[in-house]
């Protein structure tokens, strides 16, 4: 089944491109030393930094060590001391991220940090504003460091499938509609009525409806597809849906 923006312009499938995962992102950088595989491997690393960050700081870590720590985790994970160990048939990509994560912060527990951001190795750019700015607006009561990274994990699918479904939108020429609407898409707050939103796009309150009814179900669609990505079986996508509504509602 696939979900459109507009009359003409439809998009993938919410299970299309399975066999293109970030399993198989890993794996492959695991077994080639190819620019392509490890630009693949920079822009997983990039997508994912900000739940590994909070995990970080919710061990303690100061702004500037937990980013320092962070940014080495990642040194390590391209340098393939962890995903050469990496086997898709014992997991999901989030278990296999943040067990990847606490094997590398016990080894560093025992290490001297002489060295700090950079020293030859492949360097990350994270936002460290945006990351400290992130986290203190996280809850600061009953989050274990693991609750917190799977909240964290949680809104970056979610973020995830909101940009694709922007640029859907924006690639139907109706960036706009999308604008104004986005605000009544999941994890979204607004205190905008739909009577509101139709009198800015001049629309019926009707079509309004009907669009927010489109973009929910695409929404949806894309949201079932950035898990997929996630997970090492189709059969498990239901499963794992659940499981970051519950992340999310918790």
């Amino acid at each position: 089944m696939s979900h459109s923006v507009g009359d003409r312009s439809s998009v993938h499938p919410a299970g299309a491109g399975f066999a293109t995962t970030h399993w198989s992102v890993v794996l492959l950088a695991g077994e080639s030393s190819s620019p392509e595989a490890l630009q693949a491997l920079e822009t997983l690393c990039r997508s994912y930094w900000y739940p590994l960050y909070a995990y970080v700081r919710r061990q303690g870590s100061s702004p500037h060590d937990a980013q320092d720590l962070t940014q080495d985790f990642f040194a390590a994970f391209l340098a393939k001391d962890y995903v050469s160990t990496a086997d898709r048939a014992r997991g999901r990509f989030r278990w296999f991220l943040l067990a990847s994560l606490k094997h590398f912060l016990a080894n560093q527990r025992d290490r001297a940090r002489a060295q700090k951001r950079g020293g030859g190795k492949t360097h990350i750019p994270l936002d460290e504003l945006t990351a400290e700015n992130r986290y203190c607006l996280e809850p600061s009561h009953d989050l274990t460091a693991d609750k917190l990274y799977e909240r964290g994990w949680a809104f970056t699918v979610l973020e995830a499938a909101r940009l694709r479904l922007r640029e859907e939108y924006t690639a139907a020429g109706k960036r706009e509609r999308f604008d104004r609407l986005e605000c009544f898409l999941p994890g979204e707050q607004s205190a905008q009525t739909y009577a509101q939103a139709a009198g800015l796009l001049g629309l019926s309150e009707a079509a309004v409806k009907s669009e927010i009814h489109r973009l929910k179900r695409c929404f949806g669609a894309l949201l079932r597809s950035e898990i997929a990505e996630t997970v090492a079986d189709p059969s498990e996508i239901d499963e794992e849906l659940r499981h970051l509504i519950a992340v999310l509602s918790g």
